[in-house]
């Protein structure tokens, strides 16, 4: 009977071992997945931690990669124009958005000339511009400086760099095109 008790506790304990695991990695699955695509709410122009390519309402900088002058996110995430927005839409909505998050709210660069602006969005939020180009991030880019997205062919149109001067910065050769997004 001790033998059958001890066998039997030995038993519950695996499965009890088992579950616990299992509800371990669900629970990480959920947080991973909970994560991803929150942004901060606050007005500093600081992006979230979760998704670090996520750009809010604020001032935006200016730096040089592959030798083009481009507009930043006050942490320094490259802003890119989609090809088939128009000065009052943004044709980037969806899944789409969730590659290619807006920057939401007005936006300024000190130095930069140029014309700011907004956009109202199909879900209602409000989207900054410069020049008459919807202005967006990449979440492929995950550090500062890169432009990863630069030149790709994605949702039905080509992604550019937002150059300081307003135009699209010239696609590097190393990026890829197609599916993917870039990763």
């Amino acid at each position: 009977m001790i033998k059958s008790l001890t066998r039997l506790e030995g038993g519950n304990r695996l499965r009890m071992l088992l579950a616990l695991l299992g509800v371990a990695a669900a629970a990480a699955v959920l947080a991973a997945c909970s994560s991803s695509g929150t942004s901060s709410a606050g007005g500093s122009g600081n992006t979230s931690t979760s998704s670090p390519a996520a750009a809010t309402t604020g001032n935006l900088k200016t730096t040089t990669i592959g030798g083009a002058t481009v507009l930043t996110s006050a942490k320094g995430f490259t802003l890119y124009s989609f090809a088939p927005d128009t000065p009052t839409k943004s044709n980037c909505n969806g899944a789409c958005a969730q590659f290619w998050p807006p920057v939401k709210g007005s936006a300024t660069a000190s130095g930069v000339k140029g014309t700011f602006g907004t956009i109202k969005r199909s879900d209602g939020s409000t989207q900054a511009t410069f020049d008459g180009h919807p202005l967006y991030t990449f979440a492929a880019d995950t550090a500062p400086g890169q432009a990863k997205g630069n030149g790709l062919n994605e949702e039905g149109g080509v992604w550019h760099e937002i150059t300081a001067s307003g135009a699209a910065a010239p696609a590097s050769t190393s990026s890829p095109s197609g599916g993917g997004y870039g990763y």
